[in-house]
């Protein structure tokens, strides 16, 4: 038997960590204790001690008023800085670049974090009129094409919880700030697997954002790429013209990422005591 103050036990203490972060950071929602134990198939007390130290050290953090858990500001930092390492950073900078050459107009790299959209990339267009946003900011969930592609992934009450009570901020005449006709536009989303943005979170606005999702992960989106451009010189129609040159840039993102994940399994695996295998995405 392993002493718990051994090499070895430290070692599985860590690892179990890990598959802890990993899991919730995979995770389309907010994860209970309930569901970690069950997608781990590790013991509930052995969950719970884990789960309070990452929460502790801000690497997780528990939704207010609730039982479930998502990526703490520690965590988020650090993938951001991961993300945004040199080698990474300039294979998605530079597809990002080929689908501005090709479309005209400013592209982004977009993130779900925290139930916000973070843009972690971002490319301008040449045009001396155009929306400026710069690279970490954060716009919210229910009136943007990234936000609405990423919460057309969740349940119904996923989004519940996500946008919180309604009536959701209006920041436009044309922001959506009730469930029912957001609920309505997901639905579109989900038909087209297109987000859109007409005029919702900024006047003279348009924008669309199509999934990168991992090879063969019909059910994961990762990131979002968009464009977005002024109301005045594009309208949501000549937009969706370019969806096929966001999906090409989202495809080349995406499989810089498949190694690196794939990677990453093995560890997961040895966390749970078992040997790799898909991992179930978690549904409230």
């Amino acid at each position: 038997m392993t002493k718990p103050d051994s090499p070895h036990a430290n070692e599985s203490i860590a690892l179990r960590a890990f598959a802890v972060l990993e899991q919730i950071a995979s995770a389309p929602a907010a994860m209970s204790l309930d569901e970690l134990t069950t997608a781990l198939n590790l013991p509930k007390p052995t969950v719970f001690r884990i789960v309070n130290l990452l929460k502790d050290a801000s690497l997780l953090r528990r939704e207010a008023g609730g039982k479930r858990y998502t990526i703490g500001p520690r965590l988020t930092a650090f993938a951001v800085d991961l993300w945004r390492s040199d080698t990474l950073r300039l294979q998605w900078h530079r597809a990002l670049e080929e689908a501005v050459a090709e479309i005209g107009e400013s592209c982004n790299l977009t993130l779900l974090e925290n139930n916000q959209v973070l843009y972690l990339d971002r490319v301008e267009t040449r045009h001396p009129l155009r929306l400026h946003l710069d690279v970490g900011t954060r716009v919210p969930l229910h009136c943007t094409a990234s936000g609405k592609l990423f919460l057309s992934q969740m349940s119904a009450a996923e989004v519940e919880r996500a946008l919180g009570p309604e009536p959701y901020a209006s920041f436009t005449a044309r922001t959506i700030t009730r469930l029912a006709p957001l609920q309505a536009e997901l639905a579109k989303v989900r038909k087209t697997g297109v987000g859109t943005h007409d005029c919702e979170r900024f006047d003279d606005s348009v924008a669309i954002a199509v999934p990168v999702a991992m090879p063969g992960d019909r059910d994961g989106i990762v990131a979002a790429v968009a464009m977005h451009a002024p109301s005045s010189r594009a309208s949501l129609k000549t937009c969706m013209g370019y969806v096929e040159a966001l999906q090409r840039a989202a495809a080349k993102i995406a499989a810089t990422m498949s190694t690196t994940v794939a990677a990453a399994q093995p560890r997961a695996a040895a966390a749970s005591g078992s040997h790799a295998r898909p991992r179930a995405r978690q549904r409230a």
